[in-house]
């Protein structure tokens, strides 16, 4: 086990084995992102790092993307409510507020999380870091009104940045 946060030498330093048991879990259910990104050490920089995931994730082919999107967890969904969420996505989601909804938005969400779903056929994925529920909610309601390829490409996009921000949080700059 990796104590966070560790230094980009020490990542660079990992065997392929260590580093994915370290950074497999920040494309949510997905360590193939972090077998691929590992290929390209070493990394210059904590941003290089997250460029490499981040490329992985958008050059991976429609049936992989696909399956990464439908690896996430809805937000505010049943997951959370049975405290199932990975940890990285009960913290994020904590931090923006979604475990304390009131009965009624967290009726909101669940519509939502259904119509969208039903819509685009993977879960809302927004990166929640600096946001509130009204922000997730607009952010929610304006989406689900977008073209399925532009929303699939949003999605991936929202990818990229939770990964970001989760090597951000074990990597020192």
């Amino acid at each position: 086990m990796v104590d966070f946060p560790i230094t980009l030498e020490a990542v660079n330093a990992m065997d392929l084995g260590d580093f994915v048991a370290a950074f497999g879990d920040v494309a949510e259910h997905s360590p193939w992102v972090a077998e691929r990104a590992a290929e390209e050490r070493p990394y210059a920089s904590r941003q290089d790092m997250i460029e490499a995931f981040g490329d992985e994730v958008r050059e991976a082919g429609p049936g992989e993307k696909l399956a990464l999107l439908r690896a996430h967890p809805d937000l505010a969904g049943k997951a959370a409510v049975a405290g199932e969420l990975a940890e990285d996505s009960r913290r994020e989601q904590a931090g923006a507020g979604l475990d304390q909804l009131t009965p009624e938005e967290f009726a909101r969400f669940t519509e939502l999380n259904q119509s969208y779903t039903a819509k685009f056929g993977f879960p809302f994925i927004l990166a929640v870091r600096d946001a509130d529920k009204q922000a997730i909610l607009d952010a929610f309601t304006e989406r689900i009104e977008r073209d399925p390829e532009a929303e699939k490409a949003m999605a991936i996009s929202e990818v990229a940045r939770i990964i970001g921000f989760r090597i951000e949080d074990r990597v020192e700059t």
